[in-house]
This record gives structure tokens, sequence and C-alpha cells, in this order.
């Protein structure tokens, strides 16, 4: 059981604290490879295009690919942000702007449709639930057939000043949630197929972004009758 997290901050507070937890439950520490943004991968999307064209072109290729060939080999992803003016941090959004690739829209991963996920965010106050659905949204783009979400307001600034009735809610929330997610076979649904449908037909008709999207899904035989959930692609 191969566990990647993604941290949306260099320090290690309340999310990083809550979304360790999940992963130890999960898998042992053997399992587990952690990224931290910004640390990781300190840039934002210049909106440049190359990309759509060939990947490596990215200017910041290098580090983005280090931390993707780690999410494709994973059978689980754990995102974890804290929560920033009632959104995910600005490490975490420019993570997400640079591998917008990865969207069904564009040039969607089939690794990605047999994952399972877990997003955590904390806030002191409000706000953690949308910074959750930023990440999870993204995910869903993605084809991540399985997305299990987690926002709590911590009342605190730091996982050590969260109260320990606080703390063990959280634990006892985590093994709950772990187990769940163990159980669900990461098989798409109906939504992510739709969608799927929809992006497929949008390059049929030639509307993507570039020839070259077209071009992907020819080759992998998207544009006929092969799907990536199929058996046949494993």
């Amino acid at each position: 059981m191969k566990i990647v997290l993604i941290h949306g901050q260099n320090h290690k507070g309340s999310s990083y604290h809550i979304g360790r937890m999940f992963a130890e439950k999960i898998g042992t520490k053997d399992d587990i490879s952690e990224f931290f943004l910004p640390g990781a991968l300190n840039h934002f999307c210049l909106g440049c295009y190359r990309c759509i064209e060939n990947e490596e072109d990215c200017p910041f290729y290098a580090q983005k690919r280090a931390i993707m060939e780690e999410v494709e080999k994973a059978d689980i992803l754990i995102f974890t942000t804290p929560t920033y003016c009632l959104h995910a941090s600005a490490p975490m959004k420019a993570f997400m702007d640079l591998t917008f690739t990865y969207w069904m829209s564009h040039k969607p991963r089939r690794e990605m449709f047999e994952k399972r996920a877990i997003v955590v965010s904390t806030a002191a106050g409000k706000g953690a639930k949308s910074a959750v659905k930023d990440i999870s949204d993204t995910l869903f783009y993605w084809g991540v057939p399985v997305v299990k979400r987690y926002g709590i307001a911590v009342q605190a600034m730091n996982w050590e000043q969260v109260n320990p009735e606080k703390k063990r809610k959280i634990e006892t929330d985590a093994e709950k949630m772990a187990d769940s997610l163990l159980k669900k076979k990461p098989k798409p649904g109906i939504r992510t197929k739709f969608m799927f449908s929809l992006m497929r037909m949008m390059q049929i008709k030639n509307w993507g972004a570039s020839p070259t999207e077209k071009e992907y899904w020819n080759e992998k035989g998207w544009l006929g009758k092969s799907r990536p959930w199929d058996s046949e692609n494993e």
C-alpha cells in the first residue's frame, strides 16, 4: 500500500498532524512518502501553455515530475492544507495550477482513475470545508474516483494548543474514515464517467486547448471504445 502525502505548508501544524494520523492508520511508516509545499515546488504557473504541447517544456518540469511520479504510483493520496482566507494555501493552489494538464479536459492519466484520496484542512475558525473543496474539485477532475473530505475547526494556532478532547474526536474520526476509505473500491462512478464522456466529445469536436490533446486521447484509444478504467488497460 503506497501512500503519498502532499502538504500545502512547510511547517508541521494541525493539518499536517491529522494527515499523518490518517496515513499511519492506513499503512506503515515505510509505505509513506511526503512532499511539503512550497519546499518541493516553489513556483507559480506562468500560464505559458508550453506544457499543453509538451509536458517537459514546463519551466518547472523537474520539480513537478518528482512529485507526480510518486503520485502516479500511489494507491492512496492524502492532501493537507491549512485554511488561508477561507481557501487552500497559496502553495497548494500553485501546485494544482501546475498540474492542470492532468484534468480530464486536457491529458488525464489512467492511473488516477484507480486511486483513493483524503483531503484534510484545519482552521482556527471558519473555512476548512471550502479549503477542502478546492482540492477535492481538482482530484475529481483528475479522475480520482474515491475522495474523502475532512475539514475541521481546531480553535487553535497550532497542534500543541488543540484541546485534548478535540484531539480524541479527531482520532476517532480518522479511524472511521480510514476504515471507510479502505472498504471503498476505487471504481469511477456515474459522475466521473459522465464528465469523461463530455471531455471525450470535446476532443472529438476539436474543442480542446491544442491538437496535441486530441492526439494524446487518440493514442490512448479513448476516442474509440477504450476507457482509462477498462481492465485491459491494466
